[in-house]
This record gives structure tokens, C-alpha cells and sequence, in this order.
């Protein structure tokens, strides 16, 4: 059947700001499912809070409003689109579907003649409570763990003793496991359930028995509305039951399941999915397999939406499932539609895999301080990287290398844990890099059988660890000069970087790297097809792996390279890595900005992340995308086989600003701003000695390496002084110290995590009002296209700071100074392109605190307030294109947008919440009101110094 004729005006539910459990997959997952409604012409209307994301960008629906997600907020759309016949709110993750169901009681949309289409409310009432779950499951005989509901501490209590310990407590209606905790004794059981209790919106927690050391596995399910089913993709966790499935290591396809249980774990994901309603979308299973010879299968849950697993699944497989499931929506059958990447078989064909993927979350633990680091039921990691390679231990390895935490991957970089005693305690207690400890545990000799029993993880898993410990040991028995062919295949293989090969072999990487050029062992590029190479693929999407050269009858020798390079110009972006706090989606909102603009100018476009919940590694947002490491190593080759132009960088965050320094070296060239221009920015010495030249007034500050400098310094530059290392972002490290005491601490702390930083100490302006400006210069002239001023006082992180577009209370005098700053720095500087300064204001002087020549944070933001894309005319003024005076800007906005930080506090119990110079928000939202006298105006503003701490 097509498309359901009566449906023509579609409203999406967005899924508001990033928080922990809630990233920018729903950013993918929304702007797909809005570009494949407009392709059948409806008209779409959007509505989501965040500012930083692409699905928000006016040109993704025809009607975006930026509000907050509340059903006030639904009647104002409704009563303005009476016209809208249908709302999706699938795709914006548990916030969607909680308001939905919050209209759907409300009776709004009875009230407004709409249905609800991709999912049915019975179903999400049913997945949600577990105790209607349950009894469905069990009427349908799929098995479930011995499970009860408690709706008061009495009940609980009662359920606990029947059961005997350990439990699990888990609480209704919550998103990434928030109140979900196992429960090993006793005395640890009351203040619990008491949470569970409290955090449920309906004060209901489930208690089940705990399935300790049983597998999990997920899989991805498409259903259109004739009952076809397609199973997208199995996906394992390697680690056990126990871990919040967005905390655990997973990896696709499922690597340790006999194909008779996958088999009856399909039939039963199917059967589960049609028992829960008459819907046609997207739908996540949940399964938990003894880990014995019998294969138990035990149902955990399924969510019927998309979700962040979906996201990870259509990047494994090239299967857009966000886009299928809104395509489904509507009325379309899966044989009725094409298949994205072969163009030539249809949706209703399921991706086969031949390569392995491996997804490893992303975890932010030092923004909270007094957190507790381990892993269990409630989600903790704000983001996630993939890797994909030929074999699970290239897959592994690129994931590692992903991640961005100074690691080069596992094991062979000087950096692992030689303790025994720690070593045992980060088993037994799943911490955040278990994933390397592992490694370290086989490299002290702990046997397989130990660790496996201490972590349950499968022995399987644990084999291909030792297999890479046995490698390294082996290569480290030569030297560069001896090293055979086979062996450094095989290591690359594996996927050891180089800079891990030479650790092993005592020398440098650029002589691994040489020695790789002579013996021939080269990298060579895979397509993402989704069918193993069965069809022919239509869309650029590639991996790198290394492979063993075939012989041809004429006696050449070669290693097949899927990834054809055209004689067009060519730039190539550099993506932001994984989210993280400090660089999260609007780093991703201006690289896919990048990208279309360059295209627009007449370049090929490629596009170099690791990131699957983003647009950015969306197969059809570049001409090509290569899912690789933001890895030096890895763009090195890529650079090498394409041969761009230049290379983006200040569009992707620090990730690709660290980059900037070896692009320079190996004489690539850079887009936009130099490498010397963004460093003398960074180089605090440098920067202040430009100021002065310019005659600009700075806070003053002074450069320490050890902690007796800086008690010098301290005499000098008088207290409070703000501590600060260089080359970092998102204020980590930073601190505001008042005495002696404090500066030793935290100097002697900061030396320790970044040995030979440069710590800058400046005298902090106490009682400042802060703001920033961002702007565009062509080298020539300067457009600033917005300046914010912060409710917080001067101290607090800009990312933490409500920011106010345009400023509240800065006379004439401030704000000009805060111009020609902005002009005299940008031009200092030899911008070209973007460019964020921020200012510290007191009595009257408008002080530097720093620029930074790239986007920042704030540009998503004042694009969307103002209406205008800033990023688009950025990116052509980068690239040569254009020049300031070639576009006609038109800012719109009537009274004032405010920037509103939104943090994830409530992951983390005795954290500290004192918002400082590090930033701690996770995400963020837009704010529209018409004047300073608004209600909400008025309570930010009278809370503004609350937090600030010292």
C-alpha cells in the first residue's frame, strides 16, 4: 500500500536538550525522518528547544518553532496549524514520547482531530509499565526474570524478602536507567528503593531477580503496516547483564550466539514487537542469555521508537532506519521502498555484515567531582564512538583510538595500569576503562579464567585480548629494522596504530610509518553496503583495513581499494569525535554547515568522523564519508589517498583544532585561519604581548610551570587568581583559587594529570560581568554577528552561563569598546573565517579574557535567533569564495533569546553542583521572550550568583 493520502501536514516532536541518556542520535534520527516527509511532499512542523541541532535549521521543515516541550507549548502550534493531521513522536526519544502521552491525557489530540502515527499509546503505556509488560510477556510465553512491581516502600520491602538478594530495582517511566540500581545486601536495599521511588513520575518501581553474569544482546527491528518484519541488526554487549546498554561496550554483529538461539531470539523479538500494538515504525529489543550450554533467553524490554541502539545500527549497517521508520509511518510497505545504499534491492532486504563494528561510550566522570565512576544500571557516558574493521580487534582498536582520552589504544603506550591490587578493583567494580584494564590484567599475567570470572565477559571476548597482548609481546623481540612484512600486516591488521608499533619497537612513529611505505603495507578502503558486496553499493561510505596482496595472472601484485578517487577539488572536514561536555552537537551542527557550503561552492566534500549519532556521518550528508578515527594516522592516509585542496578545521572542535599543528608540519593546507594565527591565540604569552600592541586591556597574569612559581607569581598578581592549563577546552582544570593553600593544591594536581603544561595564572576580576562576541572576518573585514551578555557573573564557564542575545545591560560605552576589541583582534589575529572572544567588564573596561579563531559553542545559537546561516557564510569567506561585503546580513529578532544551560546532576548522587570555570552542562536550550520584565527572565536573574564557586 503507498502512502496514506490523508496525510498531509505532519508534526514532529523533538527531543529538547542533550542530557545524559539523551544525545544528538535524536538529531540524526529527526532530521532524517523530516527529510523523507518532505519527499513525499507533506508539510512538516517541528518543534524542539535545542538551538545546536541541524533538524531545528529552518530549512529542514517548513514550520520550526523553538519551545519548549510542553503541551502549552503543543495547543499554541495546534491552534496556529489547524491544518496538521498527524504527530510522529518517535523520533525524538523518551522526552517525545512522555509528552505525547501527556497530550494524549490532556485530551489535546481529541481536541485537535490528530492522530498519532509510528507507534500507538497502548503500546508505549505497555513497554513503559513494567508490571503491564510483564503480564504480556508471560501471556504470550516469552520468558521474563522473576519479576514484582512496589508502588509503596512496604511492598518493596515484602517483594525483597521473597526473592532474596541480589535485585534489581528499577523505576517506571524513566530514560537511560535513571533510579535503576543493583541491590547486593540488605542494608544497602531501603535508601534504593526510597530513590527508585522518588524518581519514578509514577512512583512505581519494578524489583527483579538480578540475572548476574548473563549475556545481553539487543536487536533493531523495521514493521510496516502489512506485518513485515526486518531485523536490521544484532548487536552484543560485551559486557554483561548489569551495565546500562548505553554504558556498555557493544559490538555488531553478534560475535558469541549460536545460530539456533539468534534464530529463537528473532522469532521471539518478532513476536514481542506484534503483541504489543498495530503499529508500523521502528522497535528495539532487549534479551538476556544464560551464559551456559542451554542458551536461556529471558526478555528485558523493547522500546518502540527509534533510538540511540537505531542510530548505532543504521551507522553499522548503512541502513537508514530513522528514514524508514517515517517512510513506514505513513503508510508505505517495506517492498515498496528502496533500499538507500543499493539503490537496486529493496527496504524490505535485511543489511548483511562483512566487518565488525564497535561501539565504546564516551564518559566525562572528572566534570563531576565526588561522582561515583562505576558502571551499572543508570546510564552515566554523554557519548559514543564506533569503529569499524575486518576483524573485532581492528574494530576494537580504531574505537579506542576514537575516544580521545590520550590513549593510542589498547595496551603499548606506556599508559596502563601496573597495580595489581587496582587492576583486581576496576574488574570487580566496572569502571569507565575497564576496556584497557583488561589488557593490563593479561600483560601482569592474570590468567583468562580469573578475569573471567571476575567479569563474566565472554571468554571469547577475553581470547582476542590475549591475541593482541601475544602479538605485541612477539613484535617487541625486533626492531624497526628487523621487523618482517607478515608481522607488521598482521599488527596493522589487528589494528595497532603505528605510534603503538614504534612504542613496542623502541622508535619513532614516523619510522614506523616509513617502514610501512617500504614493505608495501598499506591502507586500503572498504565500503559500507549493506549487502556484503552481494549488490553494488551507490553511495560513497567507507572504512579502512589492511588485507594481504592478491597475485593477478600477469603477475601484479595489490590490495583492492573500494574508495575511487575522482579528479575534482576536493575539501575534506574534520569531525568533533565523540560528544563529550565542552564539545558537543553544535560542533557537529557546524561541520554539516561546512559541508554544504563547500558543495555549494563547487567542491567534492569529505568528511572524516567517528561519531554514529550524528548528522555529520549521515552516508548522504558529504559526497564521502570515511567512519574513521579522528586520528592523526588515519587522516594522514586519507589526506594522502584523496588529495584535497585543504583541510577544515575550525568548524570541529578542539578534536580537529589539535590536528592543526601536523597538518602545518606536513605542509597541508589548512582552511581559513593559519596554524601560526590559531597557536599565537592559544600561546597565552603571545597573545597578551598582540593586546598590548593593540593597546587592549587584559586581566593580569602571569605563566607558572611548578607550584613554586606560581606562589611567586601569586604575590605579585594578588588573590583571587583563576588557575588554568593551556590546550584544553571546555575550562578543564580551571579553577578560582583565594589563598596559598588552594594555589599549591590544585597547581601540584594539574602538573600531575598534565605533566609539562603550562599553567596560566590571571588575576581574577571578582564581580566582572562577562560576555562574548562571535564573528566572521575575511581578513580584510569584520561582521560580528552577535554579542551575548552572561546573567552569571564573570567566573562561571561560558557554557554553563545563561547567555542573552542581544545584551540586557551594557551602555553604549561598553559595547563599543566591545567592537572595536572584537575588530582590532580578529584582524590582529589574520582571521579568516570565525572567530569567539570573551570579555570581563568592570567599571566600565571592557577586559580579554580570550579569543579562540574558530566556531564556537554560541554560533548554532545565534543562527537560529537571528535566522541567518552563519556557518554557510563563514565556510565560504574560509574558503576564498566570498567576501564579507558579498552578503547582505538581516539578523531578525524581536525582544531577546537567552541561551539556557541544562545539566545532568541527577545521574551522579553527592556530586558537587558549584558551577565554576570547568563546565559541567551537558547540553542546552533556547529561550525566546519578548522584554527583560518576562517571569523567566526575572528568576534566572535573581538566582545569578548562587552557584558561583571559588
Amino acid at each position: 500500500m503507498p502512502k496514506n493520502s490523508n496525510l498531509k501536514s505532519i508534526l514532529i516532536i523533538g527531543s529538547g536538550p542533550i542530557v545524559i541518556g539523551q544525545a544528538c542520535e535524536f538529531d540524526y534520527s529527526g532530521t532524517q525522518a523530516l527529510r523523507s516527509l518532505r519527499e513525499d511532499g507533506i508539510e512538516t512542523i517541528l518543534i524542539n528547544s535545542n538551538p545546536a541541532t541541524i533538524m531545528t535549521d529552518p530549512s529542514m521543515a517548513d514550520h520550526v518553532y523553538l519551545l519548549p516541550l510542553t503541551t502549552k507549548s503543543l495547543v499554541q502550534i495546534l491552534k496556529e496549524h489547524p491544518q496538521i493531521d498527524a504527530v510522529l513522536p518517535t523520533m525524538g526519544g523518551q522526552t517525545a514520547l512522555n509528552l505525547c502521552i501527556e497530550a494524549d491525557e490532556k485530551g489535546i489530540w481529541e481536541d485537535f482531530g490528530v492522530q498519532i502515527i509510528g507507534v500507538d499509546i497502548d503500546a508505549i503505556n505497555i513497554t513503559e509499565d513494567r508490571e503491564q509488560f510483564r503480564e504480556l510477556m508471560l501471556k504470550i510465553g516469552i520468558p521474563m526474570a522473576p519479576q514484582a512491581t512496589a508502588t509503596s516502600y512496604l511492598k518493596g520491602k515484602e517483594i525483597a524478602q521473597e526473592f532474596g538478594f541480589p535485585l534489581v530495582i528499577r523505576a517506571s517511566f524513566t530514560l537511560g536507567g535513571a533510579g535503576a540500581s543493583f541491590v547486593y545486601k540488605e542494608e544497602e536495599f531501603d535508601e534504593l528503593l526510597t530513590r527508585g521511588l522518588e524518581i519514578s513520575p509514577i512512583h512505581e518501581v519494578m524489583i527483579d531477580k538480578a540475572l548476574i553474569g548473563w549475556k545481553e544482546y539487543e536487536l533493531e527491528l523495521l514493521r510496516d503496516a502489512n506485518d513485515n518484519v526486518v531485523i536490521i541488526c544484532s548487536i552484543e554487549n560485551m559486557d554483561p547483564m548489569g551495565i546500562h546498554t548505553g554504558d556498555s561496550i557493544t559490538v555488531a554483529p553478534a560475535m558469541t550466539l549460536s545460530d539456533r538461539t539468534y534464530q529463537r531470539m528473532r522469532d521471539m523479538a518478532i513476536h514481542m514487537m506484534r503483541s504489543i500494538g498495530d503499529f508500523a515504525g521502528g522497535c528495539n529489543v532487549q534479551f538476556a542469555v544464560s551464559p551456559d550450554e542451554n542458551e536461556d533467553i529471558i526478555a528485558i524490554e523493547i522500546n518502540p521508537r527509534v533510538s540511540r541502539s537505531s542510530a548505532l545500527a543504521s551507522k553499522a549497517t548503512g541502513y537508514p532506519i530513522a528514514k524508514i521508520a517515517a517512510k513506514l509511518a505513513i503508510g508505505y510497505h517495506l517492498d515498496e521502498l528502496d533500499n538507500q545504499i543499493t539503490k537496486s534491492t529493496s527496504a524490505l532486504f535485511e543489511p548483511t555484515l562483512d566487518y565488525v563494528i564497535v561501539k565504546i561510550p564516551r564518559w566525562n566522570f572528572d566534570k563531576f567531582e565526588g561522582s561515583d565512576r562505576t558502571l551499572g544500571l543508570q546510564m552515566k557516558s554523554v557519548g559514543e564512538v564506533m569503529g569499524i574493521g575486518r576483524s573485532f580487534q581492528e574494530a576494537l582498536h580504531k574505537a579506542t583510538q576514537s575516544l580521545e582520552i590520550k590513549r593510542n589504544g589498547l595496551g603499548a603506550d606506556g599508559k596502563g595500569y601496573k597495580d595489581y591490587d587496582q587492576i583486581i578493583s576496576k574488574l570487580t567494580y566496572a569502571s569507565w576503562d575497564r576496556v584497557f584494564v583488561i589488557y593490563d590484567a593479561i600483560q601482569m599475567g592474570i590468567p583468562l579464567s580469573r578475569i573471567h570470572e571476575i567479569t563474566k565477559i565472554d571468554m571469547w571476548f577475553l581470547k582476542q585480548y590475549e591475541e593482541l597482548y601475544l602479538l605485541e609481546k612477539e613484535i617487541s623481540t625486533f626492531k624497526v629494522d628487523t621487523i618482517q612484512k607478515d608481522l607488521l600486516l598482521e599488527a596493522k591488521q589487528k589494528g595497532y596504530g603505528d605510534r603503538q608499533i614504534a612504542h613496542m619497537l623502541n622508535c619513532l612513529e614516523s619510522q614506523v610509518y616509513n617502514k610501512r611505505e617500504e614493505l608495501g603495507v598499506n591502507r586500503v578502503y572498504k565500503l559500507v553496503d549493506t549487502c556484503a558486496a552481494e549488490f553494488k553499493a551507490q553511495t560513497p561510505y567507507y572504512y579502512s583495513t589492511f588485507e594481504s596482496d592478491v597475485e593477478t595472472t600477469d603477475g601484479k601484485r595489490f590490495a583492492a581499494n573500494e574508495s575511487e578517487v575522482s579528479d575534482k577539488k576536493k575539501i575534506i572536514v574534520l569531525g568533533s569525535g565523540p560528544n563529550r561536555i565542552g564539545q558537543g552537537i553544535e560542533f557537529d551542527y557546524c561541520c554539516v554547515h561546512g559541508v554544504l557550503a563547500a558543495a555549494e561552492c563547487g567542491y567534492e566534500t569529505i568528511m572524516i568522523n567517528c561519531n554514529p549519532e550524528t548528522v555529520s556521518t549521515d552516508f548522504d550528508t558529504a559526497d564521502k564519508l570515511y567512519f574513521e578515527p579522528v586520528f592523526w594516522e588515519h587522516i594522514y592516509d586519507i589526506i594522502k589517498h584523496e588529495k584535497p585542496e585543504g583541510v577544515i578545521v575550525q568548524l570541529g572542535g578542539q578534536t580537529a583544532l589539535k590536528l592543526a599543528e601536523k597538518l602545518d608540519r606536513y605542509g597541508i593546507k589548512i582552511i581559513g585561519t593559519t596554524y601560526q594565527s590559531l597557536d599565537l591565540a592559544e600561546d597565552r604569552g603571545l597573545f597578551s604581548n598582540l593586546l598590548k600592541e593593540n593597546n587592549i586591556p587584559y586581566p593580569e597574569f602571569d605563566i607558572a610551570t611548578t607550584a613554586d612559581e606560581a606562589a611567586a607569581i601569586a604575590d605579585v598578581l594578588d588573590f583571587p587568581i583563576l588557575v588554568r592549563p593551556s590546550y584544553v577546552l571546555g575550562g578543564q582544570g580551571m579553577k578560582i583559587v583565594i589563598n596559598k593553600q588552594e594555589l599549591e593544591e590544585h597547581v601540584v594536581d594539574l602538573l600531575r594529570q598534565m605533566p609539562g603544561n603550562q599553567l596560566l595564572l590571571d588575576h581574577y576580576l571578582d564581580g566582572a560581568i562577562e560576555a562574548e562576541a562571535d564573528a566572521i572576518c575575511d581578513g580584510e573585514n569584520v561582521y560580528i554577528i552577535g554579542i551575548m551578555e552572561h546573567i552569571e557573573p564573570c567566573g562561571i564557564h561560558s557554557g554553563d552561563s545563561n547567555a542573552t542575545l542581544p545584551p540586557f545591560n551594557l551602555g553604549e560605552f561598553v559595547l563599543q569598546q566591545i567592537k572595536d576589541h572584537t575588530h582590532k583582534i580578529a584582524l590582529a589575529l589574520n582571521t579568516v573565517g570565525l572567530i569567539n572572544i570573551q570579555f570581563a567588564i568592570k567599571d566600565d573596561i571592557v577586559y580579554i579574557i580570550e579569543a579562540n579563531p574558530r566556531a564556537s559553542r554560541t554560533v548554532p545559537f545565534i543562527s537560529k535567533a537571528y535566522g541567518e546561516p552563519y556557518v554557510n557564510f563563514a565556510t565560504k569567506v574560509m574558503l576564498g569564495e566570498k567576501k564579507i561585503t558579498d552578503f547582505n546580513f538581516n539578523p531578525q529578532l524581536n525582544g531577546y533569546a537567552i541561551k539556557q544551560p541544562v545539566f545532568s546532576f541527577n545521574k551522579f548522587h553527592n556530586v558537587n553542583k558549584q558551577l565554576g570555570p570547568e563546565m559541567k552542562s551537558t547540553g542546552e536550550s533556547i529561550l525566546f521572550i519578548e522584554s527583560l520584565k518576562d517571569d523567566e527572565f526575572y528568576n534566572l536573574y535573581s538566582r545569578r550568583k548562587m552557584y558561583l564557586s571559588k
